[in-house]
């Protein structure tokens, strides 16, 4: 199973664990995981439509999912991935 870095505004959706374990061939299927696990996470994770929020960041060892193949990004079970919340920012 991947290990899932949790991060601290999530904490309290899975029992205040920093990491948790999930399984999933890609990265879509092991949050999927995670949300079956932990359901208060669903929300927070994904939209309506199943893909994933805009303001959350999903890295694979480091890479964002992103500029790899998203949702589809194949995991292996000595993985890490890290879940980010995007900051808001801006001048006023």
């Amino acid at each position: 199973m991947a290990t899932i870095k949790i991060p601290p505004v999530l904490r309290p959706s899975v029992g205040g664990e920093k990491e948790v374990q999930a399984g999933g061939g890609d990265v879509g299927a092991v949050l999927r995981a995670l949300a079956e696990q932990h359901p208060a996470t669903q929300e927070q994770l994904f939209g309506a439509d199943g893909s994933l929020n805009r303001y959350v960041n999903v890295y694979l060892n480091d890479e964002d999912v992103r500029v790899l193949d998203g949702l589809d990004t194949s995991v292996a079970e000595s993985d890490t991935l890290v879940i980010l919340p995007a900051m808001a920012g801006g001048s006023a």
